[in-house]
């Protein structure tokens, strides 16, 4: 993980792919567009005399490809004086793209059918860092003398094993409202997902680097299950609270959690009974009426908690089914809602709604029973809130209409009961109905009220809005989401994302309000922090938090405010459900764009995503080659390659390609209908050798340097277009390099690891020296126990004198070798 030091400090002030402008700026998304997403990007200015034209260029030549005016928009609430939306939707075609309008040039973006790929897993990187018990980020064991029981009429002070779980934030407490609607989040991503191929299977069930043969959503859907049976150990016992307020007591790392709650310091917290009555040990008392609103929640999740496990894990389906017809009886005896205790201070998550609840647990089991019976149960609740209140009313206490999306209506919305679906549809459209009025001319297209915690409010708005579209087609809203969407990843006032880390190269928090980031300097990656919350309410409950000058105080002057600020727990602090909210939507982003990729090839990719197979399931090679200032071997290899009758792809620098001894060699790859591509400008060091998550270049230089390579690559008439792959040099990169390399529509490929050729580099002299049969063994033993299908070879046509032993005069010897073998060869 990216680590905050000064070194990198010094790097990130230099981050902007954009000409600086104090006045005026141009905000876009900078996770990409989708080749056939509404494209828009905002323009605000402190300037009253503007104007809406604007250009859209390739980000590579530098030439125009669209010419447009803005629509205008009114930004005075965001203090500004002009805004105009530059609607670029015409061009599909991918690749890197910047806008430029009023002396003014927006960051480099894509366009791409990639633009969301890897995102729903990357979520789940924060959500196994805020597991309780056994904590795969530290390594370490955590809260193991949980808990003690509070507020039973008997059992009050007995022990009960309830470790597990997730950390709802920062702080450690742990509630039954955001845990079980995070993991239904993270459950209905996977059931409605049709390719479960967009999640990847990178750890085990305990969260540590590895695969377990099972995808690690699933995984992490089992570890808050399991908790969730912990936190309901038997019918009508039920808790929905560890640890309260008095865990706000300063940064500290979870397995140094010394918190005192009566029991001694770090030997244990309090576990809260649902009473279904007003709760709180101390002089704060909440406004709890019933047990449903957790009862609700626990019966949904397990419901579909059994779905998703009766063929896997058919005795714990089978706890799962019990369990849930258990807490739906319970949730019908007592309706009201259940809201979370406090003792320091009058704060607490303030459900006031339930019906939403019951229906959705219902609604799960007529989804997959289609029993008549519980659809009239469903309808029954679902009826009592036709729209979420925060969604209708544009208000709302901390967390008092929740859960902030009623997925319940969606299910309902697919009734086999045409009218029964029809309302359902119509209630879900009145809800956006209520947000496109709020919104009116906003430059942003937001009308949602900036609550504590707002961009939880964003994710679950784009969700609806993507849930009625696929149920009833209608994409009348679909600006609105898209606008939506857009906010999360910098098209808002401040031009950042909301995401920690994503994406990697761009603009987002880096200091989030983490005790991860006080005392490691590491970043909660994949986490989704708060969002802008309303002045006022800023002031009134985190006005003193700040640390430093604030980097957006050009931007905080309007209605709502954002810091990246450690200190900001309003603003810039991350949320476990928050961040499992997201899952449905981009598993869904990354399938559309798979519907709308023109490239029919599939990857695999690294770590840091760069392509290292392509089309791993054909028993395809490709060779590559890449050059610098040495190529001496380079006619030996053209001439193997021709005796073959095969293609091959050659990755040249601008160093290369601007020595004059280069250029007819240069043509006889062209015009031999080889792959001639890009290898960076001057051949420079992307990340350190010994700590490669760190960058050496900017983004700026970055790009610079790959833009000025096909400047020389021109020269023989070749473009991005035609040469779309990208072999970063030194065949050393990071996650940050590759995402810029992305922002400019090319695609980083790297040699399939375990390969052995590319150490074909190594002299006599070197204590990785490898003789080149010694090279040749490694590839065959290999091949052996790996494949070779969608592999990429690299063998360099230039190496050091001192080398005589050369790999690519064998080459013929191995390309004849694999075709016996039955491989063919393809070029990019």
């Amino acid at each position: 993980m990216k680590r905050v030091t000064p070194f990198l400090l010094l790097i990130l002030l230099n981050v902007p792919l954009f000409a600086f402008n104090s006045e005026s700026w141009i905000r876009v998304n900078q996770a990409g567009y989708l080749p056939n997403d509404i494209k828009v990007a905002v323009f605000i200015s402190l300037k009253e005399s503007t104007n809406p034209k604007f250009t859209l260029y390739d980000a590579i030549t530098n030439k125009p490809v669209l010419n447009g005016n803005g629509r205008v928009m009114d930004a005075s609430e965001w203090a500004m004086k002009s805004s105009y939306r530059f609607d670029f939707s015409p061009i599909t075609k991918e690749g890197g793209y910047y806008i430029e309008s009023n002396g003014v040039k927006s960051p480099i973006f894509k366009i791409s059918a990639d633009s969301y790929n890897g995102l729903a897993d990357f979520l789940l990187v924060y959500m196994r860092q805020q597991r309780c018990g056994d904590n795969p980020y530290t390594g370490e064991l955590c809260h193991q003398n949980d808990g003690y029981i509070v507020d039973h009429p008997t059992k009050t002070g007995k022990k009960i094993d309830v470790r597990g779980g997730w950390h709802d934030a920062t702080d450690y407490l742990q509630y039954q409202t955001t845990s079980a609607t995070a993991v239904y989040h993270l459950m209905f991503a996977w059931e409605q997902q049709k390719d479960k191929s967009v999640f990847k299977d990178l750890y085990d069930h305990r969260g540590r680097a590895g695969s377990n043969g099972i995808p690690d959503i699933i995984d992490e859907i089992k570890w808050g299950l399991e908790w969730l049976v912990k936190m309901n150990p038997e019918d009508k016992v039920m808790f929905n609270q560890i640890a309260d307020d008095r865990d706000h007591s300063g940064f500290r790392l979870p397995q140094n959690d010394k918190v005192d709650y009566g029991w001694g310091p770090g030997t244990g917290r309090p576990v809260y009974f649902v009473t279904g009555k007003p709760q709180g040990l101390g002089k704060h008392i909440n406004r709890t009426t019933g047990v449903a609103s957790t009862a609700g929640k626990f019966s949904s999740s397990f419901a579909l908690g059994y779905e998703l496990f009766k063929e896997r894990e058919p005795q714990f389906a089978s706890l799962m089914k019990e369990k849930s017809l258990q807490a739906y009886n319970f949730a019908v005896e007592k309706p009201g809602n259940t809201q979370t205790a406090c003792l320091k201070s009058p704060y607490f998550y303030e459900e006031d709604t339930y019906v939403d609840d019951i229906e959705l647990a219902a609604a799960t089991m007529y989804n997959y029973s289609k029993e008549p019976e519980w659809r009239v149960k469903a309808d029954y609740w679902g009826q009592l809130e036709p729209v979420t209140p925060w969604m209708e009313l544009g208000r709302g206490r901390h967390y008092q209409y929740y859960p902030f999306l009623n997925l319940g209506h969606f299910y309902l919305a697919q009734s086999s009961d045409s009218k029964v679906a029809a309302k359902y549809r119509g209630f879900m459209r009145d809800a956006l109905e209520h947000l496109k009025r709020r919104a009116a001319n906003d430059p942003f297209i937001y009308g949602i009220p900036f609550l504590w915690c707002s961009n939880n409010l964003v994710s679950a708005a784009i969700t609806h809005a993507h849930l009625y579209r696929k149920v009833t087609g209608d994409s009348s809203y679909l600006e609105m989401e898209t606008a939506l969407r857009d906010w999360l990843f910098g098209c808002n006032p401040w031009g950042t994302s909301m995401i920690v880390g994503f994406p990697e190269g761009g603009d987002y928090p880096m200091f989030p309000h983490s005790s991860y980031t006080v005392h490691n300097g590491d970043l909660t990656y994949g986490g989704l922090v708060d969002g802008p919350i309303e002045r006022e309410l800023f002031l009134e409950r985190a006005g003193r938090s700040l640390t430093k000058p604030d980097d957006y105080a050009l931007f905080n002057n309007g209605k709502a405010v954002y810091h990246d600020d450690i200190g900001d727990y309003s603003s810039n602090e991350p949320t476990m459900d928050g961040t499992a909210g997201l899952s449905y939507y981009f598993a869904a982003m990354e399938q559309e764009g798979r519907e709308q990729s023109k490239n029919r090839r599939e990857y695999i990719l690294d770590k840091w995503g760069a392509a290292i197979r392509v089309n791993p399931n054909e028993k395809s090679i490709y060779l590559i080659f890449s050059a610098d200032s040495m190529f001496e071997g380079g006619q030996k290899v053209l001439e193997t390659l021709r005796k073959n009758k095969i293609k091959g792809s050659f990755f040249l620098t601008g160093n290369f390609l601007r020595m004059k001894s280069m250029d007819k060699v240069t043509r006889e790859m062209i015009s031999e209908g080889h792959y001639v591509g890009a290898h960076s400008d001057k051949h420079i060091l992307y990340a350190p050798w010994d700590n490669r998550e760190h960058s050496l270049v900017t983004t700026d230089s970055l790009a610079t340097d790959i833009k000025r390579n096909y400047i020389e690559l021109s020269r023989f008439g070749v473009t991005a277009k035609e040469a779309p792959y990208y072999l970063p040099p030194y065949e050393w990169y990071n996650r940050e390099s590759v995402n810029v390399t992305s922002w400019l529509g090319l695609k980083t490929v790297n040699f399939t690891p375990g390969t052995a050729t590319p150490a074909d580099y190594t002299t006599p002299d070197m204590k990785n020296y490898r003789s080149s049969q010694e090279l040749i063994e490694r590839l065959f033993d290999y091949e052996r126990s790996n494949s070779l299908n969608g592999a990429l070879i690299l063998i360099h046509p230039g190496t050091e004198d001192s080398r005589s032993d050369k790999l690519y005069n064998r080459l013929d010897e191995i390309v004849k070798r694999l075709k016996r073998l039955g491989y063919k060869f393809e070029r990019l």
